[in-house]
């Protein structure tokens, strides 16, 4: 997707605070942030909503979810995080390529 502002940070055409990075998924600080620690966590496949992943696409999702405690936890949130996944313009979606913020320490940086 050329208009993609997540597809073009996979590309490496857009910068990022990456916190982390394989063969299929990217992690990386949210500009705008919640909380004091915020990344998001995004396939580099495009897939527009988590309503448009197909079966298919379970394993990567599941990897997803379980990179979140992990990275969570690196990141400096051991006493907890919260996890949010906008589905679709009536869901708060701004951005339409799946992601997974990440958030945690402390109060909210600005309303969730």
């Amino acid at each position: 997707m050329s208009d993609c502002i997540f597809c073009k940070i996979v590309e490496g055409q857009l910068p990022c605070n990456s916190v982390y990075e394989d063969d299929e998924v990217l992690a990386f600080h949210d500009i705008r942030p919640f909380a004091r620690v915020h990344f998001l966590i995004i396939p580099k496949a495009h897939i527009a909503t988590l309503a448009d992943a197909e079966p298919a696409q379970e394993r990567l999702l599941g990897k997803m979810l379980l990179l979140a405690p992990r990275l969570a936890k690196e990141q400096g949130l051991e006493a907890g995080f919260k996890t949010l996944v906008n589905t679709g313009r009536g869901g708060g979606q701004e951005v339409f390529h799946l992601h997974m913020h990440v958030f945690g320490g402390g109060d909210p940086v600005r309303p969730v």
